[in-house]
């Protein structure tokens, strides 16, 4: 009996993928999904999470260390820390500007701006040993 042939996986869309179009050309771009998002990672770091849930996961997740807070939100009054996530911050998609603002993070990102982004962590958990 032939086997019938593999089907073929079908990538989930993402409402707000169109932000990060201008960063698919970079050799270091890498997405991936993430808790129901999508992970953008750029040089190496977990730049950016698109989210388009309820709030207060309907927008851009911005990870970043949080000494540059301060420094990201004088640039961009729109951004605020996220809710839950305090250690990122957040631009929502109501935001007035949103597509102004979230075009002026992609080119930062694009340019290596340090602030964003965070290094992943390890993936291997080391498993305590038995006695």
């Amino acid at each position: 009996m032939a086997s019938s042939p593999k089907k073929k996986k079908k990538q989930k869309s993402y409402p707000l993928h169109w932000v990060v179009e201008d960063l698919m050309d970079e050799p270091s771009y890498l997405e991936k999904p993430m808790f129901g998002c999508l992970a953008v990672y750029m040089h190496g770091r977990l730049s950016l999470l698109l989210s388009s849930g309820e709030e207060p996961w309907n927008g851009l997740l911005i990870p970043t260390e949080h000494e540059f807070h301060d420094s990201i939100r004088q640039d961009f009054s729109n951004i605020v820390q996220h809710p839950v996530l305090k250690k990122w911050l957040y631009l929502p998609e109501a935001s007035d500007d949103f597509e102004a603002v979230s075009s002026e993070i992609v080119l930062r990102i694009r340019m290596n701006d340090p602030r964003f982004g965070v290094e992943p962590g390890d993936r291997v958990r080391k498993r305590p040993k038995r006695s």
